[in-house]
């Protein structure tokens, strides 16, 4: 695993949820009571931008239909979602934050919805 710089510390502010892109993936960068978290940007309902959401004090939440992510575990906390988003580890350094990510991320875990066919939404 490597860490790829994401942003500077102060472009995500206490209480905010960004978007960024790092190596091709989309990533919403959350900072909640000081602690930074990344995730994928998609919510696992119906793929709504989680950097459209908001941060609260019971986790990551998407603004579409109200589903509620834990920041650590990425666990649904609140419906309609019922699979976890992905979470990233997070390294905040000299005002600097980073993500860890496998060498084959961008391969697997690119900026793209889920095909609408085929899935169980």
């Amino acid at each position: 695993m490597e860490f790829y710089k994401v942003a500077r510390s102060g472009q995500v502010p206490d209480g905010v949820v960004r978007r960024f892109f790092v190596n091709d993936i989309e990533l919403a960068v959350a900072r909640w009571d000081g602690e930074v978290y990344i995730s994928s940007n998609y919510c696992t309902h119906l793929d709504c931008l989680l950097s459209s959401g908001h941060v609260t004090d019971e986790g990551l939440l998407c603004s579409c239909h109200g589903s509620v992510f834990d920041f650590e575990s990425g666990e649904p906390i609140l419906p309609p979602a019922t699979k976890p988003i992905k979470m990233y580890p997070v390294r905040e350094e000299n005002d600097e934050i980073f993500v860890g990510l496998e060498p084959d991320a961008a391969a697997t875990e690119g900026p793209k919805r889920r095909e609408r066919l085929g899935t169980d939404i």
